[in-house]
C-alpha cells in the first residue's frame, strides 16, 4: 500500500496535470521534478505511475512520462460521459435521497453556489462542481462518486476556458432548475434539465480545446484560473 508520502506526491503532480501546468504532450523531466518537489525519484515514480492508470499522464517505454495530450475528441467523450453518469446519478437522487438531504442541498445551492460575482474563474468551477457532486453523493453509489470526481478532474481546464459570464448566468438558473425537479422528485424533469445543461456540441469542444492550447502557451493556465469574475448579468 502506497504510504502518505506518496500520497502527497500524487496530490502535488495531479494538480499540476489537472491545470496544465505541464503542457499537454510534453515530457516530464523526472530529475528536475524530484528536485522541485524535494523527494526521491521512487516514490514520485510510483506517484506517476498511479496517475498513468488514471488517464492523466502517458508513458512511453524508453522514454518516459508524458503529459496527456489536449484533443477534441478525448475530451468530447468525457464530456459525453459525464452527462450519462450525472442524469444517471439524478435519477437516484430522487428516488432514494430523504427530504433533509434534499433540502440540506439546497440550501447549500443557495448559500454558497448562486452568486459568483467577484470569484475567480477557478472558484466559480469549484462551486459548480460541489453542486453536482453533491446531487451524485445523494444516489448513495460511491462508485459513481468517485467515477464523476475523476471525469471532472480530466475536463477542469477547458470548463475553466469555456466558461463566460453568459454562460455562468444560464448554468445559475439550470441549477436552481433541477434542485427544484429533485425537490418536487420529478425524475424526468430533473433528467430534462441537468442532460441539457451538461452536453457539449463537438464544434464547442473543438473551440474550447484550441483556445486552451492557445492560453497555455500563451499566458498560462494559472493566469487563466485567476480571472475574476465581475458580473453575472442575464
Amino acid at each position: 500500500m502506497a504510504g502518505p508520502r506518496v500520497d502527497d506526491i500524487y496530490d502535488q503532480v495531479k494538480a499540476m496535470a489537472v491545470s496544465f501546468r505541464v503542457r499537454p504532450g510534453d515530457r516530464l523531466n523526472e530529475v528536475a521534478l524530484s528536485k522541485e518537489l524535494g523527494v526521491s525519484r521512487t516514490p514520485l515514480r510510483e506517484a506517476l505511475n498511479r496517475l498513468v492508470a488514471e488517464r492523466m499522464f502517458d508513458f512511453r517505454p524508453g522514454q518516459g512520462f508524458f503529459c496527456r495530450p489536449l484533443d477534441a475528441q478525448s475530451v468530447f467523450d468525457l464530456f459525453e460521459l459525464r452527462q450519462i453518469i450525472e442524469i444517471a446519478a439524478v435519477r437516484a437522487a430522487c428516488a432514494k435521497a430523504s427530504d433533509a438531504e434534499l433540502q440540506a442541498l439546497r440550501d447549500e445551492l443557495y448559500a454558497t453556489g448562486i452568486d459568483i460575482t467577484g470569484l475567480t474563474v477557478e472558484e466559480a468551477v469549484s462551486r459548480d462542481e460541489a453542486f453536482h457532486l453533491g446531487i451524485a453523493t445523494l444516489s448513495g453509489n460511491a462508485e459513481l462518486v468517485q467515477t464523476l470526481t475523476r471525469i471532472n478532474e480530466r475536463i477542469r481546464y477547458i470548463r475553466w476556458i469555456s466558461m463566460s459570464l453568459d454562460r455562468l448566468q444560464r448554468s445559475k438558473e439550470e441549477h436552481k432548475q433541477v434542485m427544484q425537479a429533485l425537490l418536487e422528485r420529478n425524475a424526468d424533469e430533473a433528467v430534462r434539465v441537468l442532460g441539457a445543461h451538461i452536453a457539449k456540441r463537438m464544434d464547442q469542444v473543438q473551440d474550447a480545446v484550441r483556445h486552451g492550447i492557445s492560453s497555455i502557451y500563451m499566458e498560462g493556465s494559472q493566469n487563466i484560473a485567476a480571472r475574476i469574475i465581475e458580473e453575472a448579468q442575464g
